[in-house]
Protein backbone atom coordinates (compact mmCIF):
# COMPACT_ATOMS: atom_id res chain seq x y z
CA UNK A 1 0.00 0.00 0.00
CA UNK A 2 2.74 2.36 0.86
CA UNK A 3 4.58 1.71 -2.43
CA UNK A 4 1.39 2.54 -4.36
CA UNK A 5 1.00 5.79 -2.35
CA UNK A 6 4.63 6.66 -3.01
CA UNK A 7 4.21 6.08 -6.75
CA UNK A 8 1.05 8.22 -6.84
CA UNK A 9 2.78 10.94 -4.88
CA UNK A 10 5.77 10.92 -7.27
CA UNK A 11 3.40 10.97 -10.27
CA UNK A 12 1.49 13.99 -8.88
CA UNK A 13 4.75 15.75 -8.17
CA UNK A 14 5.97 15.11 -11.71
CA UNK A 15 2.62 16.33 -13.11
CA UNK A 16 2.83 19.52 -11.10
CA UNK A 17 6.46 20.06 -12.19
CA UNK A 18 5.46 19.40 -15.77
CA UNK A 19 2.65 21.98 -15.51
CA UNK A 20 5.06 24.43 -13.94
CA UNK A 21 7.57 24.00 -16.79
CA UNK A 22 4.74 24.24 -19.33
CA UNK A 23 3.65 27.55 -17.86
CA UNK A 24 7.26 28.76 -17.75
CA UNK A 25 7.68 27.96 -21.45
CA UNK A 26 4.40 29.71 -22.32
CA UNK A 27 5.44 32.74 -20.27
CA UNK A 28 8.87 32.83 -21.91
CA UNK A 29 7.29 32.68 -25.40
CA UNK A 30 4.87 35.48 -24.42
CA UNK A 31 7.74 37.64 -23.10
CA UNK A 32 9.84 37.04 -26.23
CA UNK A 33 6.88 37.81 -28.47
CA UNK A 34 5.84 41.02 -26.68
CA UNK A 35 9.20 42.13 -25.26
CA UNK A 36 9.43 45.27 -27.40
CA UNK A 37 5.83 46.25 -26.64
CA UNK A 38 6.38 45.85 -22.90
CA UNK A 39 9.63 47.83 -22.99
CA UNK A 40 7.87 50.53 -25.02
CA UNK A 41 4.97 50.66 -22.55
CA UNK A 42 7.33 51.01 -19.60
CA UNK A 43 9.28 53.71 -21.46
CA UNK A 44 6.07 55.61 -22.24
CA UNK A 45 5.00 55.43 -18.59
CA UNK A 46 8.42 56.64 -17.37
CA UNK A 47 8.48 59.47 -19.91
CA UNK A 48 4.88 60.43 -19.04
CA UNK A 49 5.62 60.54 -15.32
CA UNK A 50 8.80 62.52 -15.93
CA UNK A 51 7.02 65.01 -18.21
CA UNK A 52 4.24 65.44 -15.64
CA UNK A 53 6.76 66.12 -12.87
CA UNK A 54 8.58 68.64 -15.07
CA UNK A 55 5.29 70.33 -16.02
CA UNK A 56 4.19 70.63 -12.38
CA UNK A 57 7.60 72.00 -11.35
CA UNK A 58 7.46 74.59 -14.15
CA UNK A 59 3.89 75.52 -13.25
CA UNK A 60 4.81 76.02 -9.59
CA UNK A 61 7.89 78.08 -10.51
CA UNK A 62 5.74 80.29 -12.76
CA UNK A 63 3.16 80.71 -10.00
CA UNK A 64 5.81 81.69 -7.46
CA UNK A 65 7.39 84.16 -9.90
CA UNK A 66 3.99 85.69 -10.75
CA UNK A 67 3.26 86.16 -7.04
CA UNK A 68 6.64 87.85 -6.53
CA UNK A 69 5.96 90.21 -9.45
CA UNK A 70 2.50 90.97 -8.04
CA UNK A 71 4.05 91.76 -4.67
CA UNK A 72 6.46 94.18 -6.33
CA UNK A 73 3.58 95.78 -8.22
CA UNK A 74 1.66 96.30 -4.99
CA UNK A 75 4.49 98.52 -3.76
CA UNK A 76 5.20 100.16 -7.15
CA UNK A 77 2.12 99.98 -9.39
CA UNK A 78 3.67 102.11 -12.15
CA UNK A 79 6.51 99.69 -12.96
CA UNK A 80 5.77 98.85 -16.60
CA UNK A 81 8.38 96.07 -16.77
CA UNK A 82 6.68 94.24 -13.89
CA UNK A 83 3.26 94.81 -15.50
CA UNK A 84 4.43 93.21 -18.75
CA UNK A 85 6.10 90.36 -16.89
CA UNK A 86 2.95 89.66 -14.87
CA UNK A 87 0.87 89.73 -18.05
CA UNK A 88 3.14 87.17 -19.70
CA UNK A 89 3.36 84.91 -16.62
CA UNK A 90 -0.33 84.94 -15.66
CA UNK A 91 -2.80 86.86 -17.83
CA UNK A 92 -5.66 86.10 -15.42
CA UNK A 93 -3.74 87.46 -12.42
CA UNK A 94 -2.76 90.50 -14.48
CA UNK A 95 -6.43 91.15 -15.28
CA UNK A 96 -7.34 90.90 -11.58
CA UNK A 97 -4.55 93.33 -10.70
CA UNK A 98 -5.63 95.69 -13.52
CA UNK A 99 -9.21 95.55 -12.26
CA UNK A 100 -8.14 96.47 -8.72
CA UNK A 101 -6.07 99.36 -10.09
CA UNK A 102 -8.93 100.57 -12.29
CA UNK A 103 -11.26 100.61 -9.27
CA UNK A 104 -8.83 102.39 -6.98
CA UNK A 105 -8.00 104.98 -9.66
CA UNK A 106 -11.62 105.23 -10.89
CA UNK A 107 -10.27 104.58 -14.40
CA UNK A 108 -13.33 104.12 -16.62
CA UNK A 109 -11.27 103.47 -19.76
CA UNK A 110 -9.43 100.60 -18.06
CA UNK A 111 -12.76 99.15 -16.93
CA UNK A 112 -14.05 99.33 -20.50
CA UNK A 113 -11.01 97.36 -21.68
CA UNK A 114 -11.48 94.82 -18.90
CA UNK A 115 -15.04 94.13 -20.06
CA UNK A 116 -13.42 92.05 -22.83
CA UNK A 117 -11.14 90.14 -20.47
CA UNK A 118 -10.82 86.39 -20.96
CA UNK A 119 -11.07 86.06 -17.19
CA UNK A 120 -14.84 85.73 -16.89
CA UNK A 121 -15.02 87.03 -13.32
CA UNK A 122 -13.03 90.17 -14.14
CA UNK A 123 -15.08 90.76 -17.29
CA UNK A 124 -18.34 90.50 -15.35
CA UNK A 125 -17.16 92.70 -12.47
CA UNK A 126 -15.89 95.37 -14.87
CA UNK A 127 -19.25 95.33 -16.68
CA UNK A 128 -21.09 95.72 -13.38
CA UNK A 129 -18.87 98.59 -12.23
CA UNK A 130 -19.41 100.45 -15.50
CA UNK A 131 -23.18 99.91 -15.28
CA UNK A 132 -23.19 101.15 -11.69
CA UNK A 133 -21.06 104.20 -12.47
CA UNK A 134 -23.30 105.12 -15.41
CA UNK A 135 -26.24 105.63 -13.03
CA UNK A 136 -28.48 104.72 -15.97
CA UNK A 137 -31.42 102.30 -15.80
CA UNK A 138 -30.88 100.98 -19.33
CA UNK A 139 -27.19 100.22 -18.73
CA UNK A 140 -28.06 98.38 -15.52
CA UNK A 141 -30.75 96.46 -17.42
CA UNK A 142 -28.25 95.51 -20.10
CA UNK A 143 -26.00 94.12 -17.37
CA UNK A 144 -28.81 92.12 -15.73
CA UNK A 145 -29.78 90.58 -19.06
CA UNK A 146 -26.31 89.05 -19.43
CA UNK A 147 -26.29 85.33 -18.75
CA UNK A 148 -24.47 84.51 -15.51
CA UNK A 149 -24.28 88.11 -14.28
CA UNK A 150 -22.87 87.91 -10.76
CA UNK A 151 -24.53 91.04 -9.39
CA UNK A 152 -27.77 90.67 -11.32
CA UNK A 153 -30.03 91.16 -8.29
CA UNK A 154 -28.01 94.10 -7.01
CA UNK A 155 -28.19 95.77 -10.42
CA UNK A 156 -31.97 95.17 -10.44
CA UNK A 157 -32.28 96.87 -7.03
CA UNK A 158 -30.14 99.80 -8.21
CA UNK A 159 -32.23 100.16 -11.38
CA UNK A 160 -35.40 100.08 -9.27
CA UNK A 161 -34.04 102.81 -6.98
CA UNK A 162 -33.28 104.98 -10.00
CA UNK A 163 -36.82 104.37 -11.31
CA UNK A 164 -38.32 105.21 -7.91
CA UNK A 165 -36.34 108.47 -7.89
CA UNK A 166 -37.74 109.26 -11.35
CA UNK A 167 -41.27 108.56 -10.07
CA UNK A 168 -41.73 105.41 -12.20
CA UNK A 169 -43.07 103.38 -9.30
CA UNK A 170 -44.87 100.66 -11.29
CA UNK A 171 -41.82 99.92 -13.39
CA UNK A 172 -39.63 99.88 -10.28
CA UNK A 173 -41.98 97.40 -8.62
CA UNK A 174 -41.83 95.16 -11.69
CA UNK A 175 -38.04 95.12 -11.51
CA UNK A 176 -38.09 94.35 -7.79
CA UNK A 177 -40.59 91.52 -8.25
CA UNK A 178 -38.11 89.66 -10.47
CA UNK A 179 -35.75 89.11 -7.54
CA UNK A 180 -35.90 85.52 -6.32
CA UNK A 181 -36.86 84.74 -2.72
CA UNK A 182 -33.58 82.81 -2.32
CA UNK A 183 -31.61 85.97 -3.06
CA UNK A 184 -29.94 87.80 -0.19
CA UNK A 185 -31.49 91.00 -1.58
CA UNK A 186 -35.07 89.73 -1.45
CA UNK A 187 -35.83 91.51 1.85
CA UNK A 188 -34.37 94.73 0.47
CA UNK A 189 -36.51 94.37 -2.66
CA UNK A 190 -39.61 93.70 -0.55
CA UNK A 191 -38.93 96.78 1.58
CA UNK A 192 -38.38 98.93 -1.53
CA UNK A 193 -41.67 97.75 -3.02
CA UNK A 194 -43.44 99.50 -0.16
CA UNK A 195 -41.52 102.69 -0.85
CA UNK A 196 -43.38 105.15 -3.02
CA UNK A 197 -46.70 103.33 -2.81
CA UNK A 198 -49.56 105.75 -3.44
Amino acid sequence: MSLKNDINMVREELNSEEKFFEKAVVTEKFIKKYKNVMIGAVAVIVIGVGANIAYEANKNATLIEANEVLLRLSTNPTNSADMQKLQSLSPALYDVWSYSQALSNKDIEALKKLQNSKTILVSDLASYELAQISNDVQTLENYTSKQGAIYKDLAQVQAAILLLNEGKIELAHQKLSTINQASSLFKVATALQHYGVK
